[in-house]
């Protein structure tokens, strides 16, 4: 029996209990050709084809499996367009507001409540945004539901744009990330996202979801002296890590990305921390080339079963081609094109590190001596494994799934050789919505779905770059053991 909030993740697959989303902001919908690139969009999107056709159906899914009563038998009011669509909209009366499937923005809206905690996060923010004084004394009088809006969406209540949007903050899994009991908050590497790292501390250090867990929060930033750093040393050192890049595979043991993203100087910092308070005994490092194809490890490689992987094929040893290799000795040893390279670090013997040649070997090593299956461990590849499939295909985000429970995973619909892969696996294969509308006829009961591919609608969430996986913090899940 778990408690209302209790807070624990000890792998990527036991059985998801609670965790943070963020439905679709209007900031999305102000994202502009000239600045798509600048917050980390390759595209603009249309923000109510995002809503109404692919992500309230992740929502539909979420609480169908998390808080079935919040959802159950009630499709046809929440579908109706009369109400605005207004159930999966944070300060709305007809919001689901489920204490399982959590929004940042209805956490916000909460502490702002408090005088105290809403004075000083408004000054940090207008510090941080560079605002008028007139400005700020306007935030201060609105009230904790249209502050909270405001402060994520970049728009007052009378439609004026006062802050660029963040609309990353739909990516909820790079801005925190559960290790066992604690809570290890990131820092990410742009500023376009630095506005949702503010949020996310005040909102970890004063609501009570999280009052228990307070102490067991671990925040990796640049060390003190830093503005000292002559600027190679500030290149050098500068901490930039976002939860993209880690994975809670194991109560012992945490995977660490070295990417576009997350610098070698943070991956440091997070090991001496964790190894510190003994949060785990080991952490693997894994560092992938740095390409904005790529971005973080979650979009190259998740897990769907103990014993099974969905890994982007060229970085997989089944998948290399001698036609990448260069073979002139001059140049050095022979490299491959996609490089992986995998360090593991120990608690008890830090300086003797372990290192494994491919991704498959370290997945291996986790499936077997980690998680104790005892079933050979398989691998689906992007794309199945066919060129130029697996690189379309890992683009949009075929590699980053989110597991339910283990063996049931939600992906995106766009990516069919992928899904064929699962087909081959033994999978079954199901749109979001055909799912859902056998849940809510009975006709399929959540506890007993097994091995099962679920296709989101994906046209626009693609867009994004980024999938199921990064769409969620897990807050709670069973443990698999």
């Amino acid at each position: 029996m778990t408690s209302q909030n209790e807070i624990h993740v000890n792998s990527e697959i036991g059985r998801l209990r609670r965790l943070i989303i963020h439905s679709p902001d209007a900031g999305l919908g102000k994202v502009i050709p000239s600045k798509a690139q600048d917050w980390l969009f390759e595209d603009i999107i249309h923000l109510e084809a995002m809503r109404s056709k692919e992500y309230d159906l992740y929502v539909k899914l979420l609480l169908y499996f998390l808080d079935p009563g919040k959802v159950k038998g009630k499709l046809q009011k929440i579908d109706n367009p009369n109400n605005n669509r207004n159930f999966y909209k944070p300060g709305k009366p007809e919001y689901f507001n489920s204490d399982k499937v959590l929004d940042p923005q209805s956490l916000l809206t909460e502490i702002l409540k408090d005088k105290t905690v809403k004075d000083k996060l408004v000054a940090a923010i207008c510090a941080f945004e560079d605002v008028s004084y007139t400005l700020q004394k306007i935030l201060y009088d609105l009230d904790p539901t249209e502050l909270a809006n405001t402060l994520i969406s970049g728009i007052l209540p009378d439609d004026r744009m006062i802050f660029p949007p963040v609309p990353n903050f739909i990516f909820t899994r790079d801005i925190a990330v559960i290790v066992n009991k604690h809570i290890l908050l990131t820092k990410p590497a742009t500023r376009a996202r630095s506005r949702e790292r503010i949020l996310i501390a005040y909102i970890m250090y004063n609501h009570d979801v999280f009052k228990d867990y307070r102490d067991n929060i671990i925040e990796i930033t640049n060390t003190e002296e830093h503005f000292l750093y002559d600027d190679d040393e500030k290149a050098s050192k500068t901490v930039s890590l976002e939860g993209g890049d880690i994975m809670t595979i194991a109560p012992n043991h945490l995977l660490i990305g070295l990417s576009e993203r997350t610098s070698l100087h943070a991956v440091s910092r997070v090991i001496q921390a964790l190894f510190a308070k003994d949060v785990v005994e080991k952490v693997s490092v894994i560092k992938i080339p740095n390409k904005r194809a790529f971005m973080h490890i979650d979009t190259t490689f998740t897990q769907v079963k103990k014993n099974l992987w969905v890994i982007h094929a060229p970085f997989s040893k089944k998948h290399i081609y001698y036609a990448t290799r260069d073979l002139i000795p001059a140049l050095g040893e022979p490299k491959e094109l996609f490089t992986v390279d995998i360090t593991q670090f120990h608690k008890d013997h830090v300086d003797q590190p372990v290192k494994f040649e491919f991704l498959e070997d370290l997945l291996d090593n986790i499936s077997t001596k980690d998680l104790k299956s005892k079933q050979e461990t398989e691998f689906i590849y992007s794309g199945d494994g066919v060129f130029p499939f697996g690189h379309r295909e890992q683009w949009t985000d075929s590699c980053n799934v989110l597991a339910l429970k283990e063996g049931v995973v939600i992906a995106y619909d766009r990516n069919n050789k992928t899904a064929e892969g699962f087909r081959k696996k033994g999978f079954d294969v199901i749109d979001a919505e055909e799912l859902i509308k056998k849940l809510d006829r009975e006709e399929v009961k959540p506890e007993k779905l097994e091995n099962t591919l679920i296709l989101l609608p994906s046209a626009e969430l693609s867009r994004a770059r980024g999938g199921s996986h990064c769409l969620s913090m897990p807050l709670l899940r069973e443990s698999i053991f």
